[in-house]
């Protein structure tokens, strides 16, 4: 697990949780940006609550007046409010999502994965060294085939399915772009049973994962670590179960990782259950 920041590091960051990914500094910057509009909002509209307590007291206004304050102020806050909002909206918040759908890596310059939701669990299948996934049919999942996959297809003989809440990808420096970064990592989402959400906070990534459906997302890690996978959906009476580690390895670690499921595969998936 990754050691608890410094004070200073804490301090640096906004005190934001550990940050992973490459995105994340402009999700957290964008978070921070609207914590100081909320502490702005909440200083600005204390002050002018204190204030109408003591100018509407009611020593200095022993009659009501119904008609109250006659200023601009209120309005002209709020108008100021809506025109920070918009500014936040379409100068950082369309902005960043735009980035992430238009910079969107090519599988072969990304680690591919499958992750497969499930009540209460986790399940990653990876390609083999072809690079290609085998075949999956939903109807096809039983309990010696939790993932679905066909077993007559020759592209998934060298496909490995991790073991249940354990999921690994590694990072490893590459040049893209010219420019030097790390692997992206692509995860194709989906559920065998209701709706689940992937939620891995030090990556700064969260989405649903809808039965039927293969949602893709996309980013990229910059430190090693162990890293807490969470289910940010209700998902039934075991959701509290529903979590799993999200490991980065340094790219040594990943091949052994790898390998050691390779060989207790014998050469083909299976569960680890």
């Amino acid at each position: 697990m990754q050691p608890n920041p410094s004070f200073l590091d804490q301090l640096k960051q906004g005190f934001m949780p550990i940050l992973a990914s490459e995105h994340g500094k402009d999700v957290d910057h964008f978070i921070l940006l609207i914590h100081w509009l909320m502490a702005a909002l909440f200083v600005g509209w204390f002050g002018y609550f204190c204030y109408t307590l003591f100018r509407f007291r009611a020593s200095a206004n022993p009659k009501a007046d119904y008609v109250g304050a006659k200023g601009k102020l209120a309005n002209n806050a709020e108008i100021a409010v809506v025109i920070v909002e918009a500014i936040l909206l379409i100068g950082f918040a369309i902005p960043l999502w735009a980035k992430a759908v238009e910079k969107y890596p090519a599988d072969k310059d990304a680690t591919v994965i499958r992750l497969i939701a499930e009540q209460f669990s986790w399940q990653a299948r990876y390609p083999g060294k072809d690079g290609v996934f085998g075949k999956q049919e939903m109807k096809l999942i039983s309990d010696k085939n939790p993932l679905g996959y066909v077993e007559s297809d020759p592209a998934g003989k060298d496909d490995v399915n991790s073991p249940p809440k354990d999921i690994h990808v590694p990072l490893q420096p590459v040049k893209l772009e010219g420019r030097d970064t790390f692997k992206p990592v692509i995860i194709h989402l989906t559920s065998k049973d209701v709706i689940h959400s992937f939620k891995v906070t030090a990556m700064r990534m969260t989405q649903d994962c809808i039965p039927g459906m293969s949602i893709p997302v996309h980013f990229t890690p910059t430190k090693v670590g162990k890293f807490s996978l969470t289910c940010a959906q209700l998902c039934g009476n075991g959701h509290a179960s529903m979590n799993a580690m999200f490991t980065v390895d340094t790219p040594e670690e990943f091949e052994k990782w790898i390998a050691e499921k390779t060989s207790k595969a014998g050469g083909a998936p299976q569960s680890f259950e």
